[in-house]
């Protein structure tokens, strides 16, 4: 047999199996059916394990592990398609759609928004460029921007997600993960850190820098070079140089922003000190309450997956059978819970598309955790 010939009779193959397979589509609809008029969860692993093991004794040896592979992408797809019967009205659904109808069509130019740190802070930077007049209130801690949309306080908080050089910010994470809010905007900034001191100050009497953690570790390099000198972390960037600036002594200096130093009085000592030149921080705006505003093309979800091989493959090729980019995957582990990850996803997807949000009430009726972040678009 040549190519050709080869190649037509998987032709004919392909035609077969694209048949049998609406036949099989059209029976998981009429079970799922049978599933909802009686109560009965969608997932029964037991028949599934049933099917892999008969197949694979009916199939050659060399072929097993594909076939695995190939039917348990079937059940997947079959129990996406039963959800929607067993499940025709499920309430993320409605959730998202109520939002959609009450969230203004404009995002708000004015409003109280609660940002960590002190006047100064790249926070503070990302709000006024979300924001044409915010009233802020600064926070100590994270924790205190969330509380403060959740008291009531302000309506929106801005906090940093993640870092270009440095990775994510995982106590947002959690934090987001505990309060339940959404996201509702996000926003890349440029970050160029400088070293800041008292006027008069020269960089070889600098025996104390003080910044963010996140700073101190995008500075890495500029640091090196200067072995003896004592690194102090502290909240902020624009606090380290407030710190400088009201300290009595004249041997420490911060690694913060240029706006900082006119801010605070201070002169610069060294500019773009950072180990990337490309160095950007993403920012989001957070709510208690879902608004999801026009143009939203971007939805950021939290998840675990079964504790069991290919459970991630099988989820992220649900989102490629939709043609959706991931534009971020990040697993962290969960405390307490041996080799078990929550995973952190960003898509390129609208939650208007009625195949996305089928497929995200799916998700969270199918997996053991599942935390809808908010639709929103980013601000570059």
């Amino acid at each position: 047999m040549d190519l050709n010939e080869a190649r037509e009779q998987i032709d004919l193959i392909d035609d077969q199996m694209a048949k049998l397979f609406e036949k099989r589509m059209d029976l998981a609809k009429e079970i799922g059916t049978y599933k909802h008029d009686n109560n009965l969860p969608a997932v029964n692993r037991t028949r599934e394990r049933e099917i892999i093991n008969r197949i694979s004794n009916e199939i050659h040896e060399e072929y097993a592990g594909y076939s695995k592979t190939l039917f348990n992408m079937l059940f997947d797809l079959s129990r996406a398609y039963q959800n929607r019967f067993i499940n025709p009205d499920p309430a993320m659904e409605r959730e998202i759609n109520e939002a959609i109808k009450k969230t203004p069509r404009m995002f708000p130019t004015k409003a109280t928004v609660a940002c960590q740190g002190v006047e100064g802070a790249y926070s503070q930077i990302a709000c006024d460029k979300i924001f044409h007049i915010p009233n802020i209130m600064y926070f100590q801690e994270f924790e205190g921007v969330f509380q403060g949309v959740e008291q009531g306080l302000c309506r929106y908080g801005i906090l940093p997600i993640e870092n270009s050089t440095a990775g994510s910010v995982n106590e947002v994470y959690d934090l987001m993960k505990k309060y339940k809010f959404y996201i509702v905007k996000s926003l890349r900034l440029k970050v160029d850190h400088s070293l800041l001191a008292k006027k008069g100050v020269k960089m070889e009497d600098i025996k104390e820098i003080i910044s963010h953690e996140q700073a101190i570790s995008q500075c890495y390099n500029f640091l090196k070079q200067m072995p003896g000198v004592k690194i102090t972390l502290c909240e902020n960037t624009a606090t380290a140089a407030r710190m400088v600036a009201e300290s009595p002594r004249n041997d420490i200096a911060a690694i913060s922003s240029i706006y900082c130093g006119s801010l605070y009085g201070l002169n610069l000592l060294g500019e773009n000190i950072q180990d990337n030149g490309s160095n950007f921080t993403r920012f989001i705006c957070i709510t208690k309450d879902l608004e999801i505003y026009p143009g939203a093309d971007k939805i950021s979800l939290m998840l675990t997956v079964p504790h069991s091989p290919g459970s991630l493959y099988r989820v992220i090729t649900r989102f490629s059978s939709l043609g959706l980019n991931l534009t971020k995957l990040e697993s962290r582990p969960i405390p307490g819970k041996d080799f078990e990850f929550m995973f952190y996803f960003d898509i390129d997807a609208s939650c208007y598309s009625e195949d996305v949000l089928k497929l995200l009430c799916q998700l969270e009726s199918e997996l053991p955790q599942f935390a809808y972040l908010g639709s929103y678009s980013e601000i570059c």
